[in-house]
């Protein structure tokens, strides 16, 4: 054979032993794996007995204490925590020490003992941080300058209350804050610019801190009125947000921006007050250039703030501040109704005055967004009244139609001050939304907005022009045809936008329908119309079953004043209403979704109780729409789907019956229990064919226990001999049937009921037996029952021991 053809070969071939080969090889691997299993074993119990031999634990002389875990030793409070802890306290009781002894001890020494006393020790206690830096206490150093400073306060309030006396205590306070500012910052620097010390970080911030008041104080003491003060204030904050993003060291840009925050929020505050309190034009600009001034403060820190946050959180205030102050100019100056959209304006204005780097614009248009949603959440209140307003019709019904749409919506409300531009406002803030945003992450949160505010403003146009009624109507109801069209002209359109029209319609639809309230054509016009309209809806459009139950539900509310306008009786009406439900029914049996068909299968449920309210006030005729309804669920439990709809059938049947007897005022017991036990055992029957394995508990007990109980308690207090004989006899016919079908429930309840029954029927007699009979008769009796019973047994033991025998002689 040629070479390459045997390699080819002897490449993909395998070799197979035979067995008795490959069982002797088996073999021989088994055995080598236990010699070294064992060897391995061996060497691991002598390494065991080796390490418990040289590691033997020394027995205890003392009972040692348990031993504490390791997070136990650590200690809770670090070093320099406790040091600085330590320092402070010391440096607060030292400062509640001098307080002490300037406020009571003063007294005591004369005028020139207590100058070089309290001068000898602020002396000292400031020149002591020296020896204390050079010696590297840099932290026993800011302590005893803290306690330096404070000192110098009280230095200043010894001098008022000594020397200064006669000063005027504006006057004292704006020069002694001076001064204290002054002082406290060249401290910190002279200590800095020694040599061989470093420096310390309380002076310049303390020295910041006092220098708020000086500034506010001089205007003060020169006369200055609020509008003044305030200015004083925001240049203080000019004054802190400079030091803020200039400054080198960190306490001090700590503090800067602290009281940057506070003097502008007060500041801001307090311009916004004088804004809000000017009587005219000439104060209200002044109170909005203070605003202004917060503006241009805000946006130069936004200017050059060097986290992107804070720029954006600046130049948002700064914006809303300039809005403010164009406000209150606005407010005395336009109309009240013009004065929101002026605002709105100016805020809408911004969006386009946006410059400057992103941080800024962003800030800018987070401004603007915040001045139209204010404007937004002004004209709520209108349009809250102009769609909940007319539910006031409920009580007012077809009580005529009013002078206007303004009064057809405040029957028993209100219509807010200045919301006459209330549409205008939501428009313009409407097409901001859908011009301005162009991000794809939020434009279609922005057109479902836009649409939102766009079907308000039309909604609250006629009321707040107070166009007359019937125009109202026709804006409402073309609006409800309008919000549905994007689902009838385009169905596969299931954008956000055309989900929320959709959920707008039946919202429209509600407002119109109580609206109509108030006159009887335009009740029945606008309910055919909604019903017509949402039909459509259901059968053109994606919203299927919102559009079906919906439009159920108007033909239900349709039938209704359609009875109600032709004088009929409510339980008459009932009648005109089961006609829904039969529609529901037809309906549902035609449609392939499941979902429409849920909800149209609900809708026709809730008008059934709608009709079956409608007819309490007539059993008879309850009794009838009762079993209409009865008629209606049975049809519906004829489709394979829908079997369970049968139980509730047969209820309303038996509540139909159940009327019915009332009405006749039918008293006897079975009468009512007898229409349950029927149906119910025919149930059980059906069971039992389709499932031979049910117990007949379940399948006759419940219909056997409604009629049996009940007739039971009235025999056993029945004086007359008519139901114990018949309950008796229905008990011996349901104990034959048990055991002729081997059957429990029938066997136990009839068997139960019979000896019942004859037990009370036979009391009397058996009293009078018992009272004739000697004592040994009752035991005899049952002496005799017990032996017939064991007979009985022992027979059926031995026919049962035959027929083993016979069965083995077979085998």
């Amino acid at each position: 054979m040629p070479w390459g053809v045997t390699r080819t070969t002897l490449r993909h071939m395998t070799y197979f032993p035979p067995p008795a080969e490959e069982l002797r090889f088996l073999d021989s691997e088994l055995r080598q794996l236990d010699a070294r299993r064992a060897q391995l074993l061996a060497r691991r119990a002598w390494l065991i007995t080796t390490l418990q031999q040289v590691v033997q634990p020394a027995p205890p002389v003392w009972p040692s204490p348990p031993a504490r875990s390791g997070a136990s030793d650590r200690p809770e409070a670090t070093a320099p925590g406790v040091q600085n802890v330590l320092l402070l306290l010391g440096g607060i009781l030292l400062t509640i020490a001098a307080m002490v002894f300037t406020l009571v001890s003063w007294g005591h020494l004369g005028i020139a003992g207590r100058s070089l006393v309290l001068g000898a020790v602020t002396l000292a206690v400031l020149g002591a941080p020296v020896a204390l830096l050079r010696r590297g206490l840099r932290s026993t150093a800011e302590s005893v300058a803290g306690l330096g400073l404070a000192l110098t306060v009280l230095d200043a309030y010894a001098l008022h209350e000594v020397v200064f006396t006669a000063a005027d205590a504006t006057t004292y306070a704006a020069t002694a804050s001076t001064a204290l500012a002054a002082l406290w910052a060249a401290y910190g620097t002279a200590l800095a610019a020694l040599p061989g010390s470093s420096a310390l970080r309380l002076p310049h911030p303390a020295a910041l801190a006092a220098a708020q008041l000086p500034l506010a104080l001089w205007t003060i003491t020169l006369g200055g009125g609020p509008l003044t003060v305030t200015a004083a204030v925001l240049l203080t904050t000019a004054f802190d947000a400079l030091v803020a993003l200039r400054a080198a060291e960190r306490p001090v840009r700590v503090v800067a921006v602290v009281c940057a925050f506070g003097t502008g929020g007060w500041g801001v505050l307090a311009a916004g007050v004088l804004c809000l309190g000017a009587a005219g034009p000439s104060a209200a600009a002044r109170a909005a250039a203070l605003l202004f001034l917060a503006a241009v403060i805000a946006l130069g820190v936004a200017r050059f703030a060097p986290r992107t946050g804070l720029a954006t959180g600046m130049a948002a205030t700064g914006a809303l501040c300039a809005v403010a102050g164009l406000g209150g100019v606005l407010r005395v100056s336009v109309p009240g109704d013009w004065v929101v959209p002026a605002v709105l304006a100016c805020g809408i204005a911004l969006l386009a005055a946006a410059r400057g780097p992103v941080a800024v614009r962003r800030g800018v248009a987070l401004a603007s967004g915040v001045v139209q949603a204010g404007a937004v959440l002004w004209a709520v209140p209108a349009v809250a009244v102009t769609l909940l307003g007319p539910t006031a019709w409920l009580g007012h019904v077809w009580s005529g139609a009013p002078a206007d749409a303004r009064a057809a919506v405040t029957v028993d409300a209100f219509w807010p001050p200045y919301a006459v531009t209330v549409p205008l406002i939501l428009v313009a803030v409407a097409a901001v939304l859908a011009t301005a945003v162009r991000s794809e992450e939020w434009r279609p949160q922005a057109l479902t907005a836009a649409l939102t505010l766009t079907w308000a403003a039309v909604l609250v146009t006629p009321t707040a022009l107070e166009l007359p009624y019937l125009a109202a109507l026709l804006i409402q109801g073309i609006m409800v045809p309008a919000l549905l069209a994007p689902a009838l002209l385009a169905p596969a359109l299931q954008g956000v936008a055309a989900r929320t029209a959709a959920g707008l319609a039946p919202l429209t639809a509600l407002g119109l329908a109580f609206l109509s309230l108030a006159t009887e054509p335009a009740t029945l016009a606008v309910l055919a119309s909604l019903t017509v309209v949402f039909a459509v809806a259901a059968w053109r459009g994606r919203q299927a079953p919102v559009s079906a139950a919906a439009s159920l539900g108007w033909a239900t509310a349709l039938a209704c004043a359609v009875g109600a306008s032709a004088d009929w009786r409510p339980e008459h009406v009932a009648l005109l209403v089961l006609v829904v439900p039969v529609a529901a029914a037809l309906l549902a049996a035609r449609l392939g979704d499941s979902v429409t068909t849920v909800a149209i299968e609900v809708t026709g449920a809730v008008a059934g109780l709608v009709a079956i309210g409608l007819a309490v006030a007539d059993p008879p005729l309850l009794a009838l729409v009762l079993s209409l309804c009865g008629v209606i669920a049975a049809g519906t439990a004829v489709r394979p789907d829908r079997r369970h709809v049968g139980y509730a059938a047969v209820a309303l049947f038996v509540l139909a019956a159940w009327v019915r007897l009332a009405a006749w005022r039918v008293g006897l017991p079975e009468a009512y229990t007898l229409p349950v036990t029927v149906p119910a055992l025919l149930v059980g029957v059906l069971r039992r064919r389709r499932d031979p394995a049910a117990s007949s508990w379940t399948a006759y007990g419940p219909g056997l226990t409604v009629t049996l109980l009940p007739s039971l308690t009235m025999a056993w207090s029945d004086p007359e001999w008519t139901r114990p004989l018949l309950l008796g006899a229905a008990g011996l016919l349901l104990t034959l049937l048990g055991a002729r079908h081997r059957l429990r429930a029938p066997l136990v309840l009839g068997g139960s009921v019979l000896a019942l029954v004859t037990l009370h029927e036979l009391a009397p007699y058996l009293v009078q037996v018992t009272d004739a009979l000697p004592r040994w008769v009752p035991p005899a009796l049952a002496g005799l029952l017990l032996l017939a019973l064991g007979a009985t047994y022992e027979r059926r033991l031995r026919d049962v021991r035959r027929v083993r025998e016979v069965l083995g002689r077979m085998n």
